[in-house]
C-alpha cells in the first residue's frame, strides 16, 4: 500500500426481518469484522450479521455467521 490508502476488504452485513441488507462497517481483517458479528448477535436482536469480503472487482463473497 504504497499510496498511503488503506485496504478494508471485510464486510459486516446486516439483514432484516423483511430481507433487507445493510453494510453495518468495512474492516481490515476478518477477525476483526467476525468480532462485531458476535457482538451483534450476541444482542438477542432478530437480525442475521454475517461477514462478506470485498473481490479485487469490488464483488463480494459471502460467508454467513449467526442465526
Amino acid at each position: 500500500m504504497s499510496d498511503g490508502t488503506v485496504t478494508l476488504p471485510w464486510l459486516v452485513i446486516r439483514q432484516d426481518g423483511n430481507g433487507n441488507r445493510y453494510s453495518v462497517g468495512r474492516y481490515a481483517t476478518r477477525a476483526e469484522a467476525q468480532k462485531i458479528v458476535d457482538s451483534l448477535d450476541d444482542r438477542g436482536h432478530k437480525q442475521l450479521y454475517w461477514v462478506e469480503r470485498i473481490g479485487q472487482g469490488g464483488a463480494r463473497r459471502g460467508e454467513r455467521s449467526g442465526m
